[in-house]
């Protein structure tokens, strides 16, 4: 047996060896915290600015990222850093952004390839300083919480039937929306599915209208207001008149799966507006939206019944899903173009697979007691 006092001096000399080790590699690992900024040239004469902006990430040792495109506005979208050595990989994983690079010797640059889609353009990120820091653009300002939920002026008209497609969005101060029945009016304004409105004529889900509104104070609204606005749209100019029930009705039900979320949390713009758009039936878009967004999403565009969000997840979160719909899925959308003879086996998987393997949450059929909205009274409206 080796004596006591060599068993102490041998444990300290590897302690010493230890820390010179941990302390060698701290000084290989680059710190890569604050602005890079370079121009990308998607088009001869045409250029846009890029930036990220990195942040220690005090829990994983690694970094938070933030990415701006200056020229095009906007709010930061959230994005992923991961740094080995002297490679560096960015992403923004909701708009299918990467950035993959080579840190040069100084530690001032990265060369690599920007990417988005199938695309790819060279671009060269440096080390913005306190002077050469582009700034940054400021995140919209919202509307006061205590501002009157009416429209100055409005304007609601017959969709154009040649016009393809649907659409809800807020463009400067102007709210709009192209091709949306009286009852996608509804479920929007009351935060429903359509299987949760009771009575009203035939005419509330073949009828399409464009509305455009601009609120009488200025500022972007926030998702509540956005509700606000419609409601009192819909009793001005469509007189909807309606009560309130409740019911136990055939629903999804999202939770957490078994192994945890897989989301990005995008903390750019916590009052800022949610981004839920489709690039194609399947291929959903997702940025600064919170689980209620997400569920009110799939039951105003996706599902044949309410969705129910119990995942009690908190925060605002950036992520795309890819899946591949069925039959029962994009009903409001029109005919469907038929599914190929031959399935593709490259295809992504189902909706109920996709959020469990691609988000970390769980998407279950039940039944659940929900709100009902109950229609009293309704006219088409006036022409403007």
């Amino acid at each position: 047996m080796l004596p006591e006092t060599f068993m102490k001096k041998l444990m300290r000399s590897i302690v010493v060896v230890v820390l010179a080790l941990a302390a060698s590699v701290a000084a290989q690992t680059p710190n890569l915290a604050g602005q890079w900024q370079g121009t990308l040239q998607p088009a001869p004469g045409k250029e846009l600015r890029l930036v990220f902006v990195l942040a220690p990430n005090a829990a994983t040792g690694g970094y938070t990222a933030t990415m701006h495109s200056i020229d095009q506005g906007g709010q930061g979208a959230a994005a992923t850093a991961v740094v080995q050595g002297n490679a560096v990989r960015l992403s923004v994983a909701a708009a299918g952004i990467g950035f993959e690079g080579k840190l040069s010797a100084d530690g001032n640059s990265i060369a690599g390839t920007f990417t988005q889609g199938p695309g790819s353009l060279p671009l060269t990120m440096t080390r913005a300083t306190k002077e050469t820091a582009w700034a940054l653009p400021a995140p919209p300002k919202t509307m006061a919480a205590d501002a009157p939920l009416t429209f100055e002026v409005a304007t609601v008209k017959q969709s154009d039937p040649n016009r393809p497609g649907k659409l809800f969005t807020v463009k400067g101060r102007d709210v709009l929306t192209i091709n949306t029945t009286l009852a996608d009016l509804i479920t929007f304004a009351y935060d429903v599915h359509v299987r949760q409105i009771s009575g009203g004529p035939t005419w509330m889900e073949s009828d399409k209208f464009d509305v455009q509104g601009r609120p009488q104070v200025e500022g972007v609204p926030s998702t509540v207001q956005l509700r606000g606005l419609m409601k009192n749209l819909l009793a001005d100019r469509f007189k909807l008149a309606v009560h309130n029930d409740k019911k136990d009705l055939p629903a999804y039900v999202i939770t957490v799966g078994p192994r945890g979320p897989k989301l990005t949390q995008n903390t750019s713009n916590p009052n800022g507006l949610p981004g839920l758009f489709f690039k194609g039936l399947g291929n959903l878009v997702t940025t600064n939206a919170t689980m209620t967004d997400f569920a009110g999403l799939l039951q105003s565009a996706v599902l044949d019944r309410p969705v129910v969000n119990k995942t009690d997840i908190q925060g605002k979160f950036d992520f795309t899903l890819n899946w591949t719909p069925d039959d029962s899925q994009f009903r409001s959308f029109g005919p469907r173009p038929p599914a190929p003879a031959t399935p593709d086996p490259n295809a992504p998987p189902g909706l109920f697979t996709a959020i469990q393997e691609q988000l970390g949450l769980k998407l279950d059929p039940g039944t659940a007691a929900v709100d009902v909205i109950v229609i009293d009274k309704v006219e088409k409206p006036s022409e403007n």
